[in-house]
């Protein structure tokens, strides 16, 4: 009897200990966690969605599309929900052209959630929305899209698959493009669907700004065929080139081969992303001696018919420079150091203007800063000038050939279109015309500063052009007098300069007394010769050739 008792009170009190514990939790439900329950409650259903916005376009100066956003759609199921899985498996099996039996797998299985099929076409994504099926949904997603391919594909940059924008115009211009996301917010049935009379709120997404760009299409396209040429031609490692507009400094085309397929940017080599024209720097050579007779002319300390004499060598700062031929020349003028391309004559135009002046100059040109292109990751190049600890007496005289001084395409191309451009600086750009919603605005040209006087400028072109036909200049155009420099650059190496390897170069501008256009061919490396006049001046005369057409720039401006 007393162990019957026993008994009985444990179970009392297991009983009484469940009903505390009981009443407790009831207590803590209702009472003290209540208002935290009803917040949890009421999330339960309540449906928030972050609407991502469309990406703004990116067009050609005529309006030709370069980049957009195209829809696509991932399809899923909640496989607890569908209601006739087998009948749903045969419809989508015949228009995802899927198993059937792996599609019957999917929509009887026990799990939440299954992906059936990512990035299908519009078409098919909106088919399957009208089916109206619970449980069976199509999510829409953008995807960036090159209509072009591989066409500027370094100039326009790529967007990534969280939506943001790397390199290029798509980098530069991201936050412009991207637009706003927009915001839904909604109560939600026990299936997952937004209650149409329920209680919601929406905030439309803003898409993103479309831009039209300075460059032609057709320009941009017939730049990359003939620099492809090239680099194949005379067996190149790469190769660049920029076509400017010198009066406004827009860009009328800007490619690098090799290159990349923007739309399948995952696959490629990331080494290709950088835009060369505005990232790398290079030793520009010859080419920069435009860059110091102009500055030898504007101060006055040389005229045209200011003559020199070429030893063959002259030492400066304890470094003795010579030719490229290892000839001396005697007794020569301004326009004949330019046709024969003469390193030991323009540097005693550098050493005559003096240090200071000299490097005043090369600053004025833009050289040792960033052009502020509307490009992503643009290097300012390097310049040691005096104030540096490692600049030394004799850079004068290389700097003055282009050698010991490192530039970036952009900024040598900029330079020259200063000179084309009646001494003026312009500040280079991409985009024409910005448009969204709310506005459109032309992008004004800018000038930078003044590098030289209009007389230096006109001056100089005439010279150009005379040295270039003394030369008998691969560069030269039919119908067109053009101005221009061939560069040769030795490629340094640690302790000197490689004994072979060159990168070859000619930029030049035409009409030369009204210029229209202006073109850097840059080719690295070139096998089949060492010499610019022998591969980029040709390159250069073809693509101009071309460019008088397409951009129908007649003779008579000459």
């Amino acid at each position: 009897m007393e162990e019957l008792k026993y008994r009985i009170y444990i179970v009392l009190a297991v009983m009484c200990a469940s009903g505390l514990a009981l009443t407790g939790q009831l207590v803590r439900w209702q009472i003290i966690e209540h208002d935290n329950f009803v917040v949890m409650a009421a999330a339960e259903h309540r449906d928030e969605l972050v609407i991502a916005p469309r990406r703004g376009e990116i067009r050609d100066h005529s309006g030709y599309l370069l980049a957009t956003d195209i829809i696509h759609y991932n399809i899923s199921v909640s496989p607890k929900i569908i209601s006739d899985p087998y009948s749903t498996a045969d419809r989508l099996a015949r228009l995802l052209n899927l198993s059937r039996d792996d599609l019957v797998n999917k929509l009887t299985s026990t799990v939440m959630w299954v992906p059936i099929a990512n990035n299908v076409s519009q078409s098919i994504g909106e088919t399957i929305m009208k089916w109206d099926i619970v449980g069976l949904k199509a999510d829409v997603r953008t995807k960036r899209m090159y209509p072009e391919g591989s066409i500027a594909a370094h100039l326009l940059g790529f967007v990534n698959d969280n939506g943001f924008g790397f390199y290029g115009i798509e980098g530069y211009y991201d936050g412009m493009l991207r637009g706003k996301p927009g915001l839904q917010k909604g109560e939600r049935s026990p299936f997952g669907e937004v209650i149409p009379w329920g209680v919601s709120y929406f905030l439309p997404p803003v898409s993103g700004t479309t831009l039209y760009l300075t460059i032609e299409r057709n320009v941009q396209f017939m730049i990359e065929e003939e620099l492809q040429k090239a680099v194949q031609l005379y067996q190149a490692r790469r190769g660049s080139v920029v076509v400017l507009e010198p009066k406004t400094g827009a860009v009328l085309g800007m490619a690098n081969y090799p290159n990349y397929d923007p739309n399948n940017y995952g696959t490629s080599d990331d080494r290709l992303f950088a835009d060369p024209i505005v990232s790398d720097q290079y030793e520009p050579g010859s080419v920069f001696k435009i860059v110091t007779l102009a500055a030898g002319l504007d101060a006055n300390v040389v005229v045209p018919k200011t003559t020199v004499y070429d030893g063959g060598s002259i030492e400066i700062g304890g470094r003795v420079i010579y030719n490229w031929d290892r000839q001396a020349h005697g007794t020569v003028d301004m326009t004949t150091i330019m046709a024969k391309s003469l390193n030991v004559g323009i540097a005693q135009v550098a050493v005559a203007l003096g240090k200071e002046r000299f490097y005043t100059y090369i600053k004025r040109f833009g050289f040792g800063r960033l052009t502020e292109i509307d490009v992503g990751s643009e290097g300012p190049g390097t310049l040691k000038t005096p104030k540096d600890a490692t600049w030394h007496e004799s850079d004068v005289g290389a700097n003055s050939f282009g050698q010991g001084i490192a530039v970036t395409p952009i900024q040598m191309a900029n330079a020259v279109a200063a000179v084309a451009n009646d001494g003026l600086l312009m500040k280079p750009h991409l985009v024409k015309r910005i448009v969204d919603r709310d506005r459109e605005a032309e992008v004004k040209p800018v000038i930078v500063r003044r590098a030289v006087s209009e007389q230096t400028a006109h001056t100089l072109t005439n010279l150009l052009v005379t040295a270039l036909e003394q030369s008998e200049s691969a560069a030269l155009v039919p119908g067109y007098r053009v101005a221009g420099k061939t560069g040769t650059a030795e490629i340094p190496i640690p302790g000197g300069y490689h004994p072979t390897l060159t990168v070859a170069s000619f930029v030049g501008y035409l009409p030369a007394n009204n210029p229209q256009v202006l073109v850097l061919v840059i080719l690295d490396r070139p096998s089949t010769s060492r010499w610019g006049n022998d591969t980029a001046s040709p390159t250069f005369a073809r693509i101009a050739q071309k460019l008088v057409i397409l951009l129908d720039i007649p003779p008579a401006n000459n």
